[in-house]
């Protein structure tokens, strides 16, 4: 029987020339580790692989291996397939016009410590909305985050140890797992 599939979702790595995580080296550092099919998808952190490892045995193993090769030991979010699947099937705007990267899924660890939802629905301009449960913040911006105040200025009315990947990349992810 095949060991159960993971989906590791790192935040802040490899931006603005910060915490350089190169995904070769990561691949080559986790399968030496012990993890298996270790695969990773586009630089901005992301990788798949196999272990039997429970989730906190895989968060410390890996954030281990990570602070002792490159030095950091960036906050890590550890999601199965069945995980993965449930929250694009319960995304309130998976039917909206725009998608791709006009939609955007934050995954939540722990509890969110601060929601003031009504500072973050006041920051909303060019048809955006968001939605947040306990364990995905999603953001409908259909022209994008770059430009977006809402985005900019979330910080300071949502509070929570969280990481995005917009739906292209959330999608890519759940057809790479479910090809094993």
């Amino acid at each position: 029987m095949a060991k159960p599939l993971w989906i590791g979702l790192f935040r802040g790595v490899n931006v603005g020339g910060n915490n350089k995580l190169p995904m070769k080296e990561l691949a080559q550092l986790l399968t030496a580790e012990g993890l298996e099919n270790v695969r990773t998808y586009i630089a901005s952190g992301n990788i798949l692989f196999r272990s039997e490892l429970g989730i906190e045995a895989l968060d410390k193993k890996i954030g281990d291996a990570i602070e002792g090769r490159f030095g950091f030991r960036p906050s890590l979010f550890l999601v199965t397939l069945e995980h993965l699947e449930k929250l694009l099937e319960t995304n309130p705007y998976r039917d909206w016009e725009a998608k791709g990267k006009g939609q955007h899924i934050f995954f939540i660890k722990g509890p969110v410590k601060l929601a003031d939802l009504e500072g973050l629905a006041a920051l909303k301009d060019n048809g955006e909305d968001f939605t947040l449960t306990d364990e995905a913040f999603f953001l409908y911006a259909p022209e994008g985050v770059g430009r977006s105040k809402l985005v900019e200025k979330m910080g300071k009315y949502l509070k929570a140890d969280m990481t995005a990947r917009n739906l292209n990349t959330v999608e890519t992810l759940r057809d790479m797992a479910k090809a094993g």
